[in-house]
């Protein structure tokens, strides 16, 4: 298959505070982004464990790690939450399937939502009728990201970061890694073999991909938008048109 050209609008990264828990849901006003700390989701975390289905429950007992099988149970459980609000249908009820490289969805609604987790948060994205990708991260991972900028970055990008003092450099590829996470998972692909294919530096990045099922299943745009919440997290979302975005948690 030739490749096609692709355009990605990167937002400067924006700088915020943990947002305010008083925020709603909204199913039809632009995306919602929900984000809470583990530890504020441990209290419930008999009630997120009981409105799993059986396929999620599956899921959880086979993660060989307590803190693994706890992290995947009340982030789930709060996604169903909150999905269940939004559509006031019980959240033991909601039918979640999958893509066939693993986006999940509802059948028979138009509200599109995406999922994704650290190792001491859970982020949850919502918007009516628009694919939307999300990923977080904490500034605690510990991971060597010269070696996999070399491996994933694109030349302009391993070159940027190259520019930046030590401290910097960490912060700027967890920016950069997010929004080509976000990406992927808007598209529905989740996995890219060459992920140097996407540039995501400020601004606006044309190129051409080649992946077949990205070429596929993406529309010709993606609007990326990148947030640092507090000294610890970094969030970005991607979307096929500019939107709204409100927050919550």
């Amino acid at each position: 298959m030739p490749g096609r050209t692709i355009a990605l609008h990167s937002s400067a990264t924006e700088p915020m505070d943990w947002p305010d828990a008083a925020a709603a849901a909204s199913a039809s006003d632009g995306v919602t982004l929900f984000i809470a700390s583990l530890e504020e989701l441990r209290p419930m975390i008999d009630q997120h464990e009981g409105v799993l289905d059986a396929s999620e429950r599956d899921r959880a007992a086979r993660f060989r790690f307590d803190a693994d099988r706890e992290r995947f149970i009340l982030g789930h459980g709060w996604l169903r939450d909150v999905l269940g609000k939004v559509l006031g249908t019980p959240a033991a009820d909601l039918r979640i399937v999958r893509g066939p490289f693993g986006k999940p969805h509802l059948e028979g609604h138009d509200l599109r939502f995406n999922f994704s987790d650290t190792k001491d948060a859970v982020l949850l994205g919502f918007g009516q009728g628009i694919d939307i990708g999300i990923d977080v991260e904490t500034m605690h991972r510990r991971v060597d990201h010269e070696a996999v900028a070399s491996h994933y970055f694109t030349p302009a990008e391993t070159q940027h970061l190259s520019e930046l003092t030590s401290d910097a450099r960490k912060r700027r590829f967890l920016e950069l890694w997010t929004r080509k996470e976000a990406v992927l998972k808007a598209s529905g692909v989740g996995i890219m073999d060459d992920l140097k294919e996407l540039r995501v530096l400020d601004g606006a990045n044309t190129m051409v991909v080649s992946h077949p099922e990205f070429i596929r299943m993406s529309p010709p745009q993606y609007h990326v938008r990148t947030w640092r919440i507090g000294h610890a997290h970094l969030v970005s979302m991607a979307s096929s048109a500019e939107v709204d975005v409100h927050w919550g948690r």
